[in-house]
C-alpha cells in the first residue's frame, strides 16, 4: 500500500485540524514534518506540513478537504459570550491603566535579591503621574476660572 500527499499546509494547527477532520470521516492520514516545524516554527513556512495518506483514500480525502474549503460543513453556532458592555470596557481600561501606572515596568520576575532597580519604569510612572496631575490642574482651572 503506497502513501501519497493529500494536502500541504503552512501551519501545524491547520494541518492537525485537517487530519482530525479526515480521521473523523474514516480517512487515515498522518501529518509529516511535525517534529521539525515544532522545534523551529520558522521551518513551517520553509518546509510546509504535508498531510500524507493511503493512495486508495487520497481522492476521498481531497474531496472532503475541498468541501470544507467551500464551507459545506460550516454551522452557524454564534458566540456563546454576551456582548461586552461599555461599563465593562471602561472598567477594564481603567484597571489596565492603573496597573501600568502603579509599576507595570518597575522590575522583572527575578527574585528580589537578583532584581535590578528598574529606574526607567519608575521614571515613566512618575512622568505619567505628573502629566496626569498637570492635566487635571489645567482642567480644574478652566472649569473654575474660565478665560
Amino acid at each position: 500500500m503506497s502513501i501519497v500527499e493529500i494536502a500541504r499546509f503552512q501551519d501545524v494547527y491547520e494541518a492537525d485540524l485537517a487530519a482530525a477532520f479526515l480521521a473523523s470521516h474514516g480517512v487515515e492520514v498522518d501529518v509529516t514534518e511535525r517534529f521539525q516545524t515544532t522545534v523551529d516554527p520558522l521551518m513551517q513556512r520553509a518546509l510546509g506540513l504535508r498531510l500524507m495518506g493511503r493512495a486508495d483514500q487520497a481522492e476521498q480525502a481531497r474531496d472532503l478537504l475541498a468541501r470544507v474549503r467551500a464551507g459545506e460543513f460550516a454551522t452557524v453556532e454564534g458566540d456563546d459570550l454576551d456582548a461586552i458592555t461599555p461599563g465593562t470596557r471602561a472598567a477594564g481600561t481603567v484597571m489596565a491603566l492603573a496597573a501600568f501606572a502603579c509599576g507595570g515596568f518597575w522590575g522583572s520576575s527575578l527574585p528580589r535579591r537578583f532584581r535590578p532597580v528598574a529606574w526607567q519604569g519608575m521614571l515613566a510612572s512618575a512622568a505619567l503621574l505628573a502629566a496626569l496631575g498637570g492635566l487635571l490642574w489645567v482642567a480644574a482651572e478652566l472649569v473654575l476660572n474660565p478665560p
